[in-house]
């Protein structure tokens, strides 16, 4: 397990030594259960970083605002900044290293192994414990949850019933990239990696389309999935109108005539071309960290879709995401055996 006494002397010792800008972790939001991403910048704040069940957040994302900081300032400061990250965030680091998005030394990774548990979906959450109220979500014994309620009454929960989907799916439940890995390295045995995917592949061509022609049709695009991706980093998206690069040298005409490939109205056909062409840019490059799906609104299961195209690269061409940095992208590489029935 985990000691957060040891994960806070190691943040304390990397934040004194000064060899990093920052540290990203999390905090308590102060009352309840929950957490949120917290910066670090000294020693002694240090004692607000928190390990729980609740830390489902992905840091990665931050590194994009870090990146974009440093192309503002003149004379930025290059240190690396440190990172708390766990197995699925460790595979989006290895993407961003393959895709030259940033370099291993801009990083300090302190690692946690979720061992043979992994972080909790809070619908599942509030749908096993009706008319109570967490006050405290921790890692208990044997592949337990405990939840520590308002009336200070502790219920031990098994911890497939409330672990997110990805976590129960998870094919590498502790960081493959680290500079300190805290934890111990147990494997845990996914005996079905595509369980969620496969009542919608057992659905017909029709069944399918009606399916995701009634989820797309409650999206508000409002964006979020997009805003809270690792893999989204393009300071020009072609999936979103308002998305666009702007330098000293942009004409009013030149923002005037830019190609608007979507509409931002919430229309069907739309929301359709949005969420397709963005699934598409994430074949071969998302690690399953579940933050689109969770930070949705209206709860579109956006994850059915990225799982699918994970499971094709799979076992289509044998890739899989963020084990290897080293490695050229999916879109990158080709084997000379590769399926070639599309050709036509």
């Amino acid at each position: 397990m985990v000691s957060l006494e040891q994960l806070k002397e190691e943040v304390k010792k990397i934040l004194s030594s000064g060899n990093i800008k920052y540290f990203i972790g999390y905090e308590s939001l102060g009352s309840g259960w929950q957490v949120r991403p917290a910066f670090m910048r000294k020693p002694e704040e240090v004692d607000r970083l928190v390990w729980t069940p609740a830390c489902f957040h992905n840091l990665v994302r931050f590194l994009h605002d870090e990146k974009r900081r440093r192309a503002r300032e003149k004379n930025p400061d290059t240190r690396p900044v440190g990172l708390l990250v766990k197995g699925c965030d460790s595979r989006a680091i290895n993407v961003l290293v393959q895709e030259k998005y940033i370099e291993r030394k801009d990083v300090y990774l302190i690692g946690v192994s979720c061992e043979l548990l992994g972080v909790i979906d809070e619908v599942k959450l509030k749908r096993h414990l009706p008319g109570l109220k967490p006050q405290k979500v921790l890692f208990g014994q044997k592949e337990t949850i405990k939840v520590i309620t308002d009336d200070d009454k502790e219920i031990e929960i098994e911890a497939s019933e409330i672990l997110a989907d990805r976590c129960l799916e998870c094919p590498a439940n502790f960081p493959v990239v680290a500079d300190i890995i805290l934890g111990e390295k147990i494997k845990k045995n996914v005996t079905s990696p595509y369980q969620s995917i496969s009542p919608y592949e057992r659905m017909s061509v029709e069944e399918r389309w009606s399916f995701w022609q009634g989820q797309f049709s409650r999206c508000l695009r409002c964006y979020a999935c997009r805003s809270v991706c690792p893999m989204c980093y393009c300071d020009e998206c072609v999936a979103d109108s308002i998305a666009y690069a702007v330098t000293a040298d942009t004409t009013a005409d030149e923002k005037a005539q830019k190609i608007k490939w979507v509409e931002r109205n919430p229309e069907p056909s739309e929301n359709i071309f949005y969420h397709l062409v963005r699934a598409i840019h994430l074949a071969g490059r998302c690690v399953d960290c579940g933050e689109c799906e969770r930070v949705c609104p209206v709860e579109i299961p956006l994850r059915l879709l990225n799982k699918k195209l994970e499971k094709e690269a799979r076992e289509l061409f044998g890739y899989e995401v963020g084990f290897d940095a080293s490695q050229p992208p999916l879109i990158a590489c080709f084997r000379d055996n590769d399926p070639q029935d599309f050709i036509r």
